[in-house]
């Protein structure tokens, strides 16, 4: 048979109380974030043009000669198709496999909270530090390998899947870092993290691993 459930008198004001004061703390949160992330590129491009005696957006030894609107083209070009690679493997791997769903799960908190635009403002802001500090001023200083390792390390999470997100992050950093100096150029690196940031968050905020079964209308439920 069917019975209604009772809710306690003004339980839908408080959440609704509460979801409001929380929103607003979690974007002045992630707001913190993206301005700490724009100071982190200017202060990167800044030192690479002081010490390195060049733009951080250029490789000084690529392995690749081109000309600067070659390279950059070139960058552009192979920065595109391994956004898109990423985003569609991350798509394909979370229905199907246990450690990308329990990853996913780890790091929905995360995106939850952010509103879509500011999603897309902390992903340009996010890529553009990342790319300038770690691949635009560490990489011609310290190698390849060692700004990868260096880039993965540093986003840990709390939690079981600490290091299959170190182990993701690690792979992507050498692949935009091998991007950067094949092509000379740190646009294609800066498009695709962005891209990859700005999509998967949107996938993060989006898409519910474990989705609750539905009860008639939330109102009703049965009882055998």
């Amino acid at each position: 048979m069917f019975r209604s459930v009772s809710t306690p008198a003004g339980a839908p004001q408080v959440r609704e109380r509460l979801c409001r004061a929380i929103v607003p703390l979690t974007m002045i949160r992630w707001g913190r974030f993206a301005a700490a992330y724009a100071l982190l590129g200017i202060a990167s491009g800044s030192i690479a043009i002081v010490w390195g005696k060049g733009s951080p957006l250029h490789h000084p030894d690529p392995w690749l000669h081109l000309s600067a609107l070659d390279g950059h083209s070139y960058s552009l070009a192979v920065g595109l198709a391994f956004s898109a690679l990423i985003v569609v493997t991350t798509r394909a791997l979370v229905p199907r496999i246990s450690w990308a769903r329990a990853l996913h799960r780890q790091l929905r908190p995360i995106a939850t909270g952010i509103s879509f635009a500011g999603i897309g403002v902390l992903a340009v802001l996010s890529a553009a530090g990342e790319e300038v500090f770690f691949r635009g001023l560490l990489q011609p200083w310290v190698g390849l390998v060692p700004q990868a390792l260096l880039f993965g390390f540093l986003h840990q999470v709390p939690g079981q899947s600490r290091w299959v997100w170190v182990s993701w992050a690690t792979l992507v950093g050498l692949a935009l870092g091998a991007m950067f100096a094949l092509t000379g150029s740190l646009v294609g690196p800066l498009v695709a993290h962005a891209i990859i940031n700005g999509l998967n968050l949107s996938y993060l905020k989006r898409h519910d691993p474990d989705p609750q079964p539905r009860s008639l209308g939330g109102l009703l439920s049965l009882r055998g």
